[in-house]
């Protein structure tokens, strides 16, 4: 059976340049989604987070402007079935990613605070980039990216086309213009051939080697159908 590890942000806030802390965490629909495909294609799920923490949903995510109803209540009921393993997550110091097939990230703006200086989520990212196995980072998950390194301190991602939540996209929510530092800048000054859709919001995915990325929450379905049929198994 095909085994898929979420690592998950632990962080609640996301804290802007002028000090301001906005209530944050994960981003429902970009881990709900691609849990529900993988689970439907017979894969099993683990959830971690850093020190096991129970990840906090960021509640922007199920607001009006976040989606469709219907998606947004689809969601909602999906999260709430897998509850009890969103409440007793494994703390991510004791995965070890040899146990695993594929490696996901899902996003929100949690990363950008916790997952974006982890040394544990960097080390771990680097020895999955290193093996091979299909490693995805979705919307602002790329952000954790950041906090891996080599043994001789170069970016392991340098020179990969990815994609993350694009400048203009984090700018249009008000609070997203008070940002510290805004992902594709950093992935670009970093060393990425970072690559975005035309037009913001839809779905856009970049598959690099073994790495895929997803550019915004749109792109959560796409990227998940997307890793099950390289992997092998049927989406339903």
């Amino acid at each position: 059976m095909t085994k898929v590890l979420f690592v998950v942000s632990a962080a609640d806030r996301w804290t802007l340049k002028d000090g301001e802390v906005h209530p944050s965490g994960y981003w429902g629909e970009e881990l709900a989604m691609p849990h529900k495909i993988f689970t439907a294609a017979g894969w099993e799920t683990t959830i971690a987070t850093p020190g096991g923490k129970a990840p906090t949903l960021d509640r922007l995510s199920m607001s009006r402007t976040a989606g469709r109803p219907s998606k947004l209540r689809e969601v909602a009921r999906y999260l709430d079935t897998i509850q009890e393993q969103l409440d007793h997550p494994v703390p991510l110091g004791s995965v070890d990613p040899d146990d695993f097939d594929v490696v996901f990230y899902p996003g929100g703006h949690g990363p950008m605070e916790d997952l974006a200086v982890d040394p544990v989520s960097g080390a771990l990212l680097t020895r999955v980039l290193r093996s091979g196995k299909p490693l995805a980072l979705l919307c602002h998950a790329p952000a954790a990216a950041l906090a891996a390194q080599d043994e001789d301190g170069s970016w392991p991602f340098a020179g990969y086309r990815m994609t993350g939540l694009s400048n203009l996209e984090e700018k249009l929510n008000s609070f997203g213009r008070k940002a510290v530092w805004l992902l594709e800048d950093r992935l670009r000054e970093s060393g990425a051939e970072y690559a975005k859709s035309r037009l913001p919001l839809r779905p856009f995915v970049v598959v690099d080697r073994n790495l895929y990325t997803g550019q915004n929450p749109s792109s959560s379905e796409q990227l998940a159908q997307r890793i099950v049929a390289d992997v092998g198994g049927s989406v339903r």
